[in-house]
Formats: structure tokens, C-alpha cells, sequence
């Protein structure tokens, strides 16, 4: 099915034949990780530049961080190697002004495990990827797989923008309602308990579930004043007991073996008729769904993470069939950079 993307170019391939000097733009994980390819690859990029302000006084692999107004002044023929992510409304207009001045090319790497996407990768796992595009309930979900097949490879952004879909619009396939018995796993701070609320207009119970204990500190302060609701301290997996988690700035935390000790429990653990689970747990989504095989039988609506991982397109998409056959499975991705916030909508 997919067989078309190997006689492209791909974003390492227009890398390395680049004429034009290579700017990575980005000082963040995914910067290393497109740096570890490089040299996997022999690709040597020229300068390592960041946003205006965001440059400072600093360097990264060895490269001086340039602000890319500066560059520009200087070198005004160059190829970007995009390297970060974003969902910031403002942050994406201005990668789409800055590919009419230069070639943007953003080279997919994973934001967990090491294996990145590209065409040998794809023919590993073609059977996979097949499989999982023949499970998806609508056109729409197509496209949208294609999509990010599509971009994996070659690092066009212009595929990922012309497939975003509004979130409530997603939603709105769940059919959710005011009446939800709601499980959060990855609650964070609260955002996806604000959004349920928001969406839906109300709730039944929620569970939240949050690894982080910074983060579920101003969890339990943010819903101190919501009725049934209960909140979990833990990762969740598919098996209890006792994990080394590490957090970090923001959402990113993980399991690490220098991190502290927090309990690990499964879906079918909290042994609640949940009515609807949304899970974004940091690339652990095909445990989670593992550990949850009980609670699926009963078709809970399902808003499940699938980037995390290079394989969680399609890998997560053919575990949940799996699991019960009867699920509706449906794709989208929101707008964001890379193609982060892409999502399983199954009912």
C-alpha cells in the first residue's frame, strides 16, 4: 500500500544532497536525536540556530546558537532542518513564513525509543502499517494516516497542515456526553479535565491518573473543589507494582532507571465501569492497552495517543482490534509540529 514512499526522496536523502548549507533549527531532544542520525548518516550541518529569543549566549554539539535573524544576514541561502515541536499558533506561522524565505525540511525522529521512521523502517514493518490502514473507520482517518506516512518520510509539513482537524471535532465522533464515567490517564494539571467538561458540559466521576508529583500536586489543587472526583499518584502499565519515574519540565516525564519509586497500576486494577478513557502516557500507551484488555471488553470510548513512538500509528491502532474487533477506530491529527497530537478516536 505504502510501497509509493519508497521511490521518494526522503528528508535525510534531501539533506545529505543538500546544495545549500544545513541550519538545524532547535536545541531541544529532537535536536539530539536529528544529530544522532546525522552522524549515522555522514549529514554535517553548517550552523545550529534557534528563535530570536531563545538564542542566548550558548552552544549545542559543539555549534555556536545563532539567532536565525542573524544568519539570515549573513547566509542568506540555507536549508532548515527543523527540530522541535510546537503546537503555538504563533510559533507555526512563523515556520510557515520562514519556508518562503529557505527550505524547511523537518526529518522525523521519535519523541521515545530510538527507531526512526524512515524507508527501511517502513519496509519492516509494512504488513503492520497495512493492517492497521485497512482497521481505520472513515476516509477521513485514511487520509490522515496517509498523511503522516507521508511526512514521516519525506519531512514535508505541508501534508501535516492540509490534514488537522479541531479537537471538538474530533470529540464530537465519541459522542460524549454530560454523563461520562471518565478515566484521564496522564491528567497532568488538569487541561484534559477542562476539556472534557468544556466539550461535554458536565461529568458523572472522573478518575485522573498522573505519574508526576509536581504535576499531581497542582492536580489535587485544581480539582479540590470538583465532586467525584479521584485522583491516582502512579504510572499506569500493564501490571501493577512498583516503577523508577522521572519527571520533567512540563508533560515529558518517564520511566527511568534513576528516578524515584511510584507505584504502577493497570486499567482493569481500578475495577470502574469507566464510560469513557483518554490516555497520554508518555509513550506507554501499548501497555496501558495491555493492562486495560478487561475494561475494553465492555467498549469504553477510547481517546488514545498514537505518536509517541515511531510504531504507535499503526501498532496501537491493530492492539486495540485486537483487543475487541468491535471497535469503530477512527485518526485525527491537531494542529501541531511536528505531528504530535495525533490521536485514536474509537467507539
Amino acid at each position: 500500500m505504502f510501497s509509493y514512499l519508497l521511490e521518494t526522496k526522503s528528508s535525510w536523502e534531501k539533506l545529505k544532497s543538500s546544495p545549500e548549507p544545513i541550519a538545524v533549527y532547535g536545541t531541544g531532544d529532537g535536536a539530539d536525536k536529528v544529530f544522532a542520525e546525522f552522524e549515522r548518516l555522514g549529514i554535517t550541518p553548517r550552523f545550529v540556530v534557534a528563535s530570536d529569543t531563545f538564542a542566548r549566549e550558548r552552544t549545542f554539539h559543539g555549534y555556536k546558537v545563532l539567532p536565525i535573524s542573524e544568519l539570515e544576514k549573513t547566509v542568506p541561502d540555507f536549508t532548515v532542518a527543523l527540530a522541535f515541536a510546537s503546537p503555538r499558533d504563533e510559533v507555526i506561522a512563523n515556520i510557515k513564513t520562514l519556508s518562503k524565505r529557505h527550505n524547511v525540511i523537518m526529518p522525523s525522529v521519535p519523541v521515545y525509543g530510538n527507531d526512526v521512521f524512515n524507508k527501511e523502517y517502513l519496509k519492516t514493518h509494512s504488513e503492520e502499517i497495512n493492517n492497521a490502514y485497512s482497521l481505520l473507520a472513515d476516509e477521513k482517518s485514511k487520509e490522515v494516516f496517509r498523511s503522516i506516512m507521508e511526512f514521516q518520510i519525506t519531512g514535508n509539513l505541508e501534508v501535516l497542515f492540509n490534514c488537522e482537524t479541531p479537537k471538538c471535532e474530533a470529540l464530537s465522533l465519541l459522542e460524549i456526553s454530560d454523563n461520562e464515567n471518565y478515566l484521564d490517564l496522564g491528567a497532568y494539571r488538569g487541561d484534559t479535565i477542562d476539556e472534557l467538561v468544556s466539550f461535554a458540559g458536565g461529568y458523572k466521576e472522573i478518575t485522573a491518573v498522573e505519574p508526576d508529583a509536581r504535576s499531581y500536586k497542582k492536580l489535587c489543587k485544581h480539582c479540590e473543589n470538583m465532586k467525584n472526583v479521584s485522583l491516582v499518584n502512579a504510572v499506569v502499565s500493564d501490571s501493577c507494582g512498583e516503577v523508577r519515574f522521572g519527571g520533567n519540565k512540563g508533560r515529558g516525564g518517564r520511566i527511568k532507571n534513576d528516578g524515584i519509586t511510584v507505584p504502577s497500576i493497570t486499567v482493569d486494577s481500578l475495577s470502574r465501569k469507566f464510560t469513557y478513557i483518554k490516555a497520554d502516557t508518555e509513550g506507554s500507551e501499548r501497555e496501558m492497552l495491555i493492562g486495560a484488555k478487561n475494561t475494553l471488553q465492555r467498549k469504553p470510548k477510547l481517546n488514545i495517543a498514537a505518536y509517541h513512538r515511531s510504531e504507535d500509528i499503526f501498532a496501537l491502532t491493530n492492539k486495540i482490534s485486537e483487543i475487541n474487533s468491535e471497535y469503530k477506530i477512527y485518526l485525527r491529527h491537531h494542529k501541531h509540529i511536528s505531528f504530535w497530537d495525533t490521536n485514536l478516536y474509537c467507539k
